[in-house]
């Protein structure tokens, strides 16, 4: 009886203070179905715009990793097939290619990643048609592509791949949140889906990429469609 009695004051004690308190018990809904991400356009036109000062190198180029660390990119200008990164040399700023125009451009790495499909091989590798592997993404105004003709892994996959270092300029890059948006000349990147999506609003045309899977989005057809630069290769 007397246990009977504290189970019943018990009870009560937390009912009163569950009233007192103002707190409810929520229940997780089993049918409830979490809506399917954005296409990558959409998501870059519609995610709100993140403070560009963090992620500023102080050379006119944003760049930023994502919070997995799968991936890297920067929001950057090209000169030819010379792409302005701060984490790889390059030789964007020699006197020698003063003379190309520049042109604005989103590139990203990766860690872990797929292969190209054979569709979107755009180079023979000097003639080899070996070594154009996955793993970069390039976007320019009117153009996009995936993968390059390399005989290594990539910065990203070197610092944070299966057999990464953890080590060099990539770590100290800043995180782009899930869902964060950056833009620089016209161009637009954002860390969602597990991946990230680069684009040129205005010209439907962009990129998303994620170590499972990437697609690539050519925008309206167009004749004569001039294809963004190669990618620079470190020495």
């Amino acid at each position: 009886m007397e246990a009977m009695r504290r189970t019943v004051w018990g009870m009560l004690a937390a009912l009163f203070l569950v009233t007192a308190t103002g707190c409810t018990v929520t229940t997780k809904d089993p049918s409830y179905v979490p809506p399917a991400p954005l296409p990558p356009m959409e998501q870059l036109e519609k995610a709100p715009l993140a403070d560009a000062k963090a992620f500023s190198s102080g050379a006119d180029v944003l760049s930023f990793i994502t919070a997995d660390r799968t991936i890297a990119c920067s929001l950057t200008s090209a000169r030819g097939e010379h792409l302005n990164l701060p984490y790889e040399q390059n030789r964007y700023s020699d006197a020698a290619n003063n003379k190309l125009p520049i042109v604005p451009v989103a590139h990203c790495e990766l860690a872990t990643y797929p292969g190209p499909q054979p569709a979107d091989i755009k180079d023979d590798c000097a003639g080899t048609h070996l070594g154009y592997l996955g793993g970069v993404a390039l976007l320019a105004p009117d153009a996009s592509r995936y993968g390059e003709c390399r005989s290594g892994v990539t910065s990203v996959e070197g610092a944070y791949g299966p057999k990464g270092n953890k080590a060099g300029p990539l770590t100290q890059l800043p995180v782009l949140a899930d869902g964060q948006n950056l833009e620089r000349n016209g161009l637009r990147c954002s860390a969602y889906n597990g991946g990230v999506a680069c684009g040129n609003v205005s010209a439907g045309v962009g990129f998303f990429v994620s170590p499972e899977r990437y697609e690539l989005i050519p925008g309206p057809a167009k004749s004569n469609q001039p294809q963004p630069p190669e990618v620079q290769k470190s020495p």
